[in-house]
């Protein structure tokens, strides 16, 4: 053994691991660090969206304030006032008053509290966005990985499956599916979800958005089933499984959360088209989609509701986007240097 043996095996005790490099990375990544502080500001606020409409804003963002009042200038004021223009039929609700204790950002015709019910709307979209693009992660990543490795008749029919649903237009079979599953809640076996549960929307959202995972890793595993480590494995006996979880799944798992902030991002989106259409989340739950068609009406005399909801939309997905760009870069350092070139 030479001297500079030692030096070597100390070097590589220290050495970090793959996980921490990519971590540091992603902490250098300035971009990306600032959509991940965003979205933490954008969590933290909905979170604390009890304390806001209980403590501060002094209002139940779920119920109707037609005759209620507020205090604008030291003066008491109505939340609904009849409408001047045109017949002078309904209400128009009071606008932004950029006080956070009365009505921040205006009333809907309901007299309730946009701010309060923006902060509530955001706990249900962040729920659903996060927990449908983690199933879906989750499901595809199991499907892609047995139909690329098993291959065979198993392939073939786990890929026309895929393929029958990666043929329907995303937002079609979503709003089909909806509007089945409303009206009789879903049933597989033993689990019931009932029609005005938030865990419906999340399963079709998960559902229809399993191909977009599960065929590149399909692919990805295709390529690594023909790897020498992979014919290795099988040569020593391994089992099929210890071959998956041990070979296999190491190798796709960083694309698979490459995919976790971009999947949170769309279906977000999807969920608050759903929900603007009334096949999304259901009353008495509110999201920021469901805001936004209550604010349809008022778009032209209180514009403030739908705009606020559509901004906050943007810069969520958008800082998803970043983070998940940040994550790809930090995971798989190869698609940096591609796109740099």
């Amino acid at each position: 053994m030479t001297a500079s043996e030692p030096l070597l095996t100390a070097e590589a005790r220290r050495s970090p691991g793959p996980w921490r490099t990519a971590a540091a990375d992603l902490v250098r990544n300035r971009p990306a660090l600032a959509a991940a502080v965003v979205l933490l500001i954008v969590v933290v606020a909905t979170l604390c969206a009890p304390l806001y409409a209980s403590h501060i804003a002094h209002t139940d963002p779920f119920q109707s304030h037609v005759s209620g009042t507020t205090v604008i200038d030291g003066k008491t004021v109505p939340v609904l006032t009849p409408s001047s223009t045109g017949l002078g039929l309904g209400v128009t609700p009071i606008g932004p008053t950029w006080d956070p204790a009365h009505y921040f950002l205006g009333a809907d015709n309901q007299g309730r509290d946009v701010m309060a019910r923006l902060l509530y709307g955001g706990r249900t979209s962040l729920f659903i966005g996060v927990t449908a693009a983690l199933l879906t992660c989750v499901v595809g990543t199991a499907v892609g990985v047995v139909a690329g490795y098993v291959g065979g008749a198993v392939d073939s029919v786990i890929s026309r499956i895929l393929d029958v649903i990666w043929a329907f237009p995303v937002y079609l079979l979503a709003i089909s599916l909806s509007v089945v599953l409303l009206t009789n809640g879903l049933k597989l076996g033993p689990l019931t979800v009932d029609a005005g549960s938030l865990w419906l929307p999340v399963a079709i959202i998960a559902a229809i958005y399993v191909p977009y995972i599960a065929r590149p890793l399909r692919g990805q595993v295709l390529v690594l089933r023909n790897k020498e480590f992979i014919h290795a494995a099988v040569g020593s006996g391994a089992p099929t499984l210890r071959i998956l979880r041990r070979e296999v799944l190491p190798n796709v798992l960083p694309t698979a959360i490459v995919f976790v902030p971009l999947m949170t991002a769309l279906a977000m989106l999807t969920e608050s088209a759903l929900s603007f259409l009334s096949v999304g989340v259901q009353p008495p739950d509110a999201s920021w989609g469901t805001i936004i068609e209550d604010g349809l009406g008022l778009l032209y005399t209180r514009p403030t509701v739908t705009i606020a909801l559509g901004l906050l939309i943007a810069l969520t997905t958008a800082a998803l986007n970043v983070l998940g760009d940040g994550v790809r870069d930090a995971l798989d350092p190869s698609a940096r240097l591609r796109g740099g070139v």
